[in-house]
């Protein structure tokens, strides 16, 4: 999934690539779990929330690469800790920060994605356009 998330992204992402690079790794009825706080926070649902989300990554960050991964736990619920290095858009700030992602599995397909960063006000604040939010 990340090869292919990877590939997604280095196509071009929404707009430019096809969600059909993705969704083979994403049960229909998958929920992605992200932080409120963040530009895509919030729960999405299905193959059409992950494409609506995957669009909404992409409006929101120029670059986002996982530099290192770290697979903590494999199975039914894998642990995987990712140091991403990213520029975002509305700001050209970059920034590195580690994701910690539990993801299950059932069947060969990821049911649901919750990631935890470190730091969202970070990230929210290196998002954000100047003015935004006044």
């Amino acid at each position: 999934m990340y090869a292919a998330e990877a590939e997604y992204l280095a196509a071009g992402g929404p707009d430019e690539a096809s969600f059909d690079l993705l969704a083979p790794f994403f049960a229909p009825d998958v929920e992605l779990h992200q932080a409120d706080a963040l530009p895509y926070g919030g729960t999405w649902h299905g193959h059409e929330g992950m494409a609506r989300f995957f669009r909404k990554m992409g409006e929101v960050w120029e670059t986002f690469d996982m530099v290192e991964q770290e697979f903590l736990a494999t199975g039914e619920t894998a642990v995987v800790l990712t140091q991403v290095r990213a520029r975002a858009r509305a700001t050209g700030r970059e920034l590195g920060f580690p994701i910690l992602q539990t993801i299950a599995v059932k069947d060969g397909q990821i049911t649901e994605v919750r990631p935890f960063y470190w730091d969202t006000l970070a990230i929210a604040g290196a998002c954000a356009a100047p003015g935004a939010g006044h």
